[in-house]
């Protein structure tokens, strides 16, 4: 199906753009996805290696490549370095929703990054793909997660409880949702 996969591409903010998850970006890649306070929350364990970093890279150029998931890299435009990642996946073409997520660099948090690339991320799918709805999945204790949602008009519907076990800890899942905004409203 086609997700336009060049527009996602190319979306851009005042902040950040996208580009292409390519694997020249291991090493950017690498450097978040190896931080401990960054893995912890993301949804796949902390990369110990390098070679670690590019079959993950890999795998999800691949998902793209295969029409099942939208990646992009986050790229500060300050300093046109790579950020951090996004990702529009888990597509329902029946009910007309997906899910987003993302990971962004420690150095870079508490920047507006987040809060832009939700709106980026949103804007697109409403607008471009005509979604019904977006949807996240957010680790109860991600607090800078749930306000970047927040902030992008997510409100929490559901709770599944002990549904994360991290660093010898559960923790609750947090499932948010974003209906299409009705115009005129």
């Amino acid at each position: 199906m086609n997700r336009h996969k060049e527009q996602f591409h190319a979306l851009s903010g005042d902040l950040i753009e996208f580009k292409p998850l390519e694997m020249k970006d291991v090493p950017a890649v690498h450097a978040f996805a190896s931080d401990p306070a960054v893995s912890r929350f993301i949804g796949w364990k902390q990369m110990g290696s390098i070679e670690e970093t590019e079959e993950h890279v890999q795998t999800l150029i691949g998902r793209e490549v295969e029409g099942t998931h939208l990646y992009s890299s986050i790229i500060r435009k300050s300093s046109q370095t790579v950020i951090g990642t996004v990702i529009l996946f888990n597509f329902d073409d029946e009910a007309n929703q997906a899910e987003i997520g993302y990971v962004i660099g420690q150095s870079s948090w508490g920047n507006g990054f987040g809060t832009e690339l939700a709106a980026l991320v949103s804007g697109f799918g409403f607008r471009t793909l005509g979604l019904h709805k977006l949807r996240a999945e957010v680790v109860d204790a991600n607090i800078g997660s749930l306000r970047i949602l927040a902030k992008n008009g997510y409100e929490q519907e559901g709770r599944l409880r002990d549904h994360y076990f991290i660093e010898g800890c559960y923790h609750d899942a947090i499932m948010l949702g974003r209906i299409t905004p009705i115009p005129g409203k």
